[in-house]
C-alpha cells in the first residue's frame, strides 16, 4: 500500500472569490473543499442540513481563517425555499457568488428488486434533485454578472455498475448529464459548469454507512492501494473552480486510481 502524499499548500488560486459549498460540515469532501478554498484565498459560505455539525465546522473554520471570511447557512437541498435562502444569504453577506460547489448527496444500499419507492426517491431527490436546485439557483445569479463557476460532485459509480446501488448510480449519472446540459446553456453568459467523479474517498460518515468488507473490496480496486483523502478530491474541485481550467466546461473529471 502506498502512503498518502504530503498535503499541498495554498497558492492563492481563488483569491477573494466567494464560494458556496453544500454538505460542507464534517470531515468529508465538502468540508475538505471549504477548507481548501479558504486556503486558496476565498470567502466561503458553508452549508449543510445537519445543524450541530454545521455549527461545529463553522466555528472551527472561523477560528482558523477569521470570522470575516467564513459564513454558515443551514440548507436542506431537497427544499427549493431553503436553496433560495442559502444563495440570498451568500449574496447578502459577501455581495456575490463566484463559485458554487454542489457536493450534497445521499447514498444507501438496496437491491433493486427489494428497493422501496421511498428509498429510490430519497436518494434521487437529494443527490440529483438537490444538485439541480443548487445549480439552477447559482446560474440565475451568475448569468446576471456574466461570470461564475459551478462544480458538481458526481461519482465513478455513474459510469460503473455496483450491486445495491441502482438509485445512487442513476442519480450520479444524472448529475453528469445535468452538468453537460447546464454547461451548454451557461456558456453564453460566461459561466462554466463541470463535475468531479471520485471513486473512493473514505471519511467517518462514509465508514458509518458502508460495511468494512465493501470498503476493503473497493480499496483493492484502486491502483494506489488506498482510498483518496477527501482533500485530494478537493484539490481537483479547486482546479475546476480556478482560472487554470478556464477553457473547460461540461466536463466530468474522474478523480480515481480505480482499475476494472
Amino acid at each position: 500500500m502506498r502512503t498518502t502524499p504530503p498535503y499541498v499548500p495554498g497558492h492563492g488560486l481563488l483569491g477573494d472569490r466567494v464560494v458556496v459549498v453544500t454538505a460542507a460540515a464534517g470531515a468529508g469532501i465538502g468540508g475538505a473543499t471549504a477548507r481548501r478554498c479558504l486556503e486558496e484565498g476565498a470567502f466561503v459560505v458553508v452549508s449543510d442540513a445537519h445543524d450541530r455539525r454545521l455549527a461545529e465546522s463553522h466555528a472551527a473554520l472561523q477560528k482558523e481563517f477569521g470570522a470575516d471570511r467564513v459564513a454558515a447557512h443551514r440548507c436542506d437541498v431537497t427544499s427549493e425555499t431553503e436553496v433560495q435562502a442559502l444563495y440570498a444569504a451568500a449574496v447578502e453577506r459577501f455581495g456575490r457568488v463566484d463559485v458554487a460547489v454542489n457536493n450534497a448527496g445521499l447514498g444507501g444500499t438496496a437491491e433493486l428488486a427489494d428497493m422501496t419507492d421511498e428509498q429510490w426517491n430519497r436518494v434521487v431527490d437529494v443527490t440529483l434533485g438537490g444538485t439541480m436546485r443548487c445549480t439552477r439557483a447559482a446560474l440565475r445569479i451568475m448569468r446576471e454578472r456574466g461570470s461564475g463557476v459551478i462544480v458538481n460532485n458526481a461519482s465513478v459509480i455513474g459510469w460503473r455498475a455496483q450491486r445495491g446501488q441502482a438509485h445512487y448510480a442513476a442519480a450520479k449519472a444524472g448529475v453528469m448529464a445535468l452538468t453537460r446540459c447546464a454547461a451548454l446553456e451557461a456558456a453564453e453568459y460566461g459561466v462554466r459548469v463541470n463535475a468531479v467523479s471520485p471513486s473512493l474517498a473514505i471519511h467517518p460518515h462514509l465508514a458509518k454507512v458502508t460495511t468494512p468488507e465493501l470498503l476493503e473490496e473497493l480499496t483493492r480496486r484502486e491502483a494506489f492501494g488506498r482510498s483518496a483523502e477527501p482533500w485530494e478530491v478537493a484539490n481537483v474541485i479547486v482546479f475546476l473552480a480556478s482560472d487554470y481550467s478556464s477553457y473547460m466546461t461540461g466536463e466530468v473529471v474522474s478523480v480515481s486510481s480505480q482499475h476494472p
